[in-house]
């Protein structure tokens, strides 16, 4: 009967409807920290793994508000369904431990995006962020010869992928002559992540480069400098791969951006996690993380 209902409510939560079928699975869920189209690749990856997972119901969960109470409240409701594993992407890994351990202590718990090492979870899967800033920054120094001085933006300031993101710029940046001024941060809000760019052109002339930490930062750079008239006279280095950063990297406006693999964090989080509920242990190095490499995509390599 729990399973039942399990079934149930997992595919409420899926938007699927419920069948006698599904009622003897084992659930595992994937959760986001945010409702944008970044997480797209990694729910394909996740309808990938259901192919391959036929004895498992895969759950896909957005977390529209980026906040940790309703991260939490959604981790606490998985639970509460039954759910024997979770894939999380954590909105805030400071704040955020305490719950964590708290869940990992009910469930096995994977973090993705942005780890949280110091927690219970039995693994993380995903970037170096600190490699990908660093990434970030050479692509910096070579469309910056005679230096500059740059701004950020990001969704999330408080979670470790922006922390090493950031470092990783900065620690490649040290002793160049450019620097990176300030990262505004907009909480995945859109309107805010616009006004933060248009704010910075009309408060810092000097700012001639800007770095898109997030999927959705560089499209609303471009946004804002065409509408400004400056598209091209400030240098924009970026972060995943959304059509119009794509676009712009072949166009020129953008120098190059920095790409992540969230297919496979999607896909090999939940085939690794359904494994290691079945009793292989195994696939889950000594030290709990598998890391995808990023790599960079410029006019070059764009097509």
């Amino acid at each position: 009967m729990r399973k039942l209902l399990l079934a149930v409510a997992a595919a409420a939560v899926m938007g699927l409807p419920a069948s006698a079928e599904t009622a003897d699975k084992t659930a595992l869920a994937f959760v986001t920290n945010s409702g944008t189209k970044f997480w797209r690749p990694a729910e394909a990856g996740v309808r990938k793994a259901q192919s391959e997972l036929p004895n498992y119901k895969l759950i896909f969960k957005y977390t529209e508000e980026s906040s940790t109470a309703t991260q939490t409240r959604i981790l606490d409701d998985l639970v509460a369904l039954g759910t024997a594993g979770i894939v999380v992407s954590p909105v805030d890994t400071k704040s955020m431990a305490g719950a964590l351990d708290r869940i990992a202590g009910q469930v096995t718990l994977f973090t993705t995006d942005s780890d949280v090492p110091n927690s219970k979870r039995v693994a993380y899967f995903g970037s170096s962020n600190t490699e990908a800033g660093r990434q970030a920054a050479r692509l910096l120094l070579k469309a910056l010869p005679a230096g500059g001085k740059c701004i950020g933006f990001i969704g999330l300031l408080q979670v470790a992928n922006a922390e090493n993101r950031i470092a990783g710029v900065r620690e490649v940046l040290k002793g160049s002559n450019i620097e990176l001024v300030d990262v505004l941060a907009d909480d995945f809000d859109k309107t805010r992540a616009k006004r933060n760019v248009v704010d910075t052109l009309a408060a810092r002339p000097d700012i001639n480069c800007m770095v898109g930490f997030y999927d959705y930062n560089t499209p609303l750079i471009l946004e804002a400098l065409r509408e400004a008239g400056k598209l091209g006279q400030v240098k924009i280095v970026a972060f995943d791969e959304d059509p119009a950063t794509l676009g712009g990297v072949k166009d020129g406006t953008v120098v190059g951006t920095v790409v992540q693999q969230a297919y496979e964090w999607g896909y090999l989080g939940m085939t690794a996690l359904a494994k290691y509920i079945g009793g292989k242990k195994s696939v889950i190095p000594a030290d709990g993380r598998i890391i995808l490499p990023t790599r960079i995509i410029d006019k070059d390599n764009v097509d």
